[in-house]
């Protein structure tokens, strides 16, 4: 089993070093006059309008270009390919997964889609439950380190905003894809033959002068990769956006997941064999955009969540064990940008309002309201200067403010250093306080909420088409919570520790050459180390999820096209506080013919058994066929 292990570690270095090497060659044939499209983006932020190369915060952003060339299908599998993301899934293809940043907990990331927030109160187990495919998405914006004064709450450790797409001319898209482990099905009723996974989207874009519409419908299911592991997703999606004036806009958006999969070993391994969950999600919102002159701009918006969680512990004993769960969320937010012949003032305040009916934590509401400002200047010569506050108030757990500063020095045309120092907070879900769901897990009114601040510095260098960037940060997060008990013989309950601190370090490098007019290499790097410190007064206890933040992360991706035909790997090394490590290794082909597109996917190509999170082992080797339809 060692020298197994060792060989893929082997394989992966010799990927990583040769994919690196001819960038050694032809780095010094790029032209200083060369930029990215990437310097191009506008950071999504709510107010204030920041362009991707005056950033002074550690950001990362991933295109759709760069997706549509992953050998992914599900945003959760495109989210394990970020530096610093913790991506654990605890069902394959899209069924459940939790998202943490620099070690942070599941629920200390701040999940949005166009800047609006799409946490559930009830368990952020749910915050990836999103109707949204990848076709829609225009890039991914990861903001690592507190961001509670530019999105609010429960930002503690960072943010992640999918940015969907503007509908730019009218299209037809269709795809449909069939993958499978090649291995036959455990003894399960009702279940025969081999272990598969097959999804069909239909799609399109409809444009006009005056407005422009989008809508997207999609159907996923497999019969799973072991025993109860099936899964049945259906989605809907639709955004539009009309002018209304060239000073007045008005954007829509309605999306609706219904989403059915096996819980083998999720919540509550061993008992939880015969575990099942259905979850189904419906958000909407309404938003503008005016222009009152050339300086003010306004935005308000108003957005709807609402969550049903029927989970049920014996899929075929509905009379026991059973908990139903329905969370709605309101919220609304005004938002407002004026620029100064000294720099940008960004203004904001919003309301949610969160409600809970349930069988299991009874029926619960809170409200919380916020009001942001900020200051960015370039006034000081190669200076880049943000500094604003969030001013939060919440039913359960009162006033708190939320400063920070961001500082960036352009100190050559190549080279810049960043820092940024900021607090931010994270509210426990009603599942943290009122779960009772024994002998798994059982909640606890009395927790306080989290405050963390943190401190970091960035180093970035750019010339041409090659970039590079490598960061310190340290925080320090007082009450956190953790889930923990004494023995196997008790249920988990989450506590507030005294302090859990981290030390990080982070590296990664971009680089794309034209090699000619008909092929184009991109490759990509990351590695981030972290380095935990928890302080408490609870020795002896079993922690749920602190053993397994990630160590070590290594991230790496190349892609190469030449006319019609493109080529991908992806690869990742993942070593866990636990001391558990494995790589995986992802293949891509696929040719463009015309409007179609066929492609060919091996994932988890050195059939590596590893455990993301519960006590789910997941896929191994998969194989997928696939064809993408896309009028022109």
């Amino acid at each position: 089993m060692a020298n197994r292990k060792n060989k893929q570690h082997i394989a992966f270095l010799l990927i990583t070093v040769f994919g690196f090497f001819p960038l050694k060659q032809v780095v010094a044939q790029s032209s200083t006059g060369d930029t990215t499209k990437i310097n191009e983006v506008v950071i999504q932020e709510n107010r204030l309008q920041i362009p991707f190369d005056k950033n002074s915060r550690n950001i990362e952003i991933l295109t759709q270009e760069e997706i549509r060339r992953m050998p992914v299908r599900t945003l959760n599998e495109v989210l394990t390919h970020l530096n610093g993301v913790d991506l654990r899934q605890r069902g394959p293809f899209g069924a459940q997964a939790d998202i943490g940043i620099d070690g942070g907990s599941f629920e200390q990331t701040l999940v949005l889609v166009n800047g609006m927030k799409m946490n559930d109160p009830q368990t952020g187990h749910h915050s990836l439950n999103l109707p949204i495919p990848l076709e829609a998405i225009e890039r991914i914006e990861v903001v690592r380190g507190p961001t509670s004064r530019i999105y609010g709450i429960n930002g503690l450790t960072g943010s992640i905003n999918i940015v969907t797409r503007s509908a730019t001319k009218s299209e037809i898209f269709a795809q449909s894809y069939l993958g499978s482990s090649l291995k036959s099905v455990e003894e399960e009723p009702g279940r025969s033959g081999i272990y598969y996974g097959m999804g069909h989207q239909l799609g399109g874009q409809f444009v006009r002068e005056k407005h422009q519409h989008q809508l997207y419908l999609t159907k996923e299911t497999s019969n799973g990769q072991r025993y109860n592991t099936a899964t049945d997703a259906f989605k809907a999606f639709y955004e539009s956006k009309m002018q209304l004036s060239e000073q007045d806009e008005i954007q829509t958006m309605v999306g609706y997941i219904a989403n059915e999969f096996g819980a083998n070993g999720f919540y509550a391994a061993p008992g939880d064999v015969e575990s099942e969950e259905k979850v189904r999600t419906f958000i909407a919102a309404l938003s503008s955009a005016h222009d009152l002159n050339a300086r003010w701009r306004i935005n308000p918006r108003i957005s709807y969540r609402n969550n049903n969680d029927d989970y049920r512990y014996f899929r075929n004993d509905w009379s026991r064990a059973r908990s139903l769960h329905e969370s709605n969320v309101l919220s609304a937010e005004f938002n407002t940008r004026y620029r100064t012949d000294i720099g940008d003032i960004g203004v904001g305040a919003e309301a949610r309002w969160e409600r809970i009916e349930s069988s299991n934590l009874g029926n619960h509401n809170r409200q919380n309201q916020g009001y942001y400002a900020e200051f960015r200047t370039e006034r000081i010569k190669d200076v880049i200067l943000n500094v604003g506050t969030y001013i939060n108030h919440n039913t359960q757990y009162g006033w708190q403010p939320f400063p920070g500063l961001d500082v960036a020095y352009n100190f050559h045309p190549r080279w810049r250093i960043a820092a940024n120092v900021g607090s931010s907070q994270r509210i426990p879900t009603f599942n943290d306080l009122y779960l009772d769901q024994r002998p798994g897990n059982i909640g606890n009114p009395l927790l306080e909420s989290e405050n963390a601040w943190q401190a970091e510095g960035v180093l970035r260098y750019q010339y041409g088409n090659f970039t590079a960037q490598a960061g310190y940060f340290y925080r320090n997060v007082s009450q956190f919570i953790d889930w923990r008990r004494s023995s196997i013989d008790v249920p988990y309950q989450p506590i507030n520790i005294d302090h859990n601190r981290m030390r990080g370090l982070h590296f990664r490098t971009d680089y794309t050459h034209k090699i000619s007019n008909d092929a184009q290499l991109r490759f990509r790097l990351g590695y981030n180390y972290l380095n935990p410190e928890i302080m408490s007064n609870s020795d002896g206890l079993i922690s749920k999820y602190v053993i397994e933040n990630l160590k070590h992360q290594v991230n790496n991706a190349v892609h190469f096209s030449v006319k019609d035909w493109t080529f991908s790997s992806t690869n990742r090394f993942i070593e866990r506080a636990s001391k558990t490590s494995y790589v995986v290794s992802d293949l891509r082909a696929a040719y463009q013919w015309n409007a179609f597109t066929i492609f060919a996917d091996m994932q988890n190509l050195w059939n590596v058994t590893y455990v993301e999170a519960g006590a789910v082992p997941m896929p191994g080797r998969w194989q997928t066929v696939g064809i993408r339809y896309t009028t022109r």
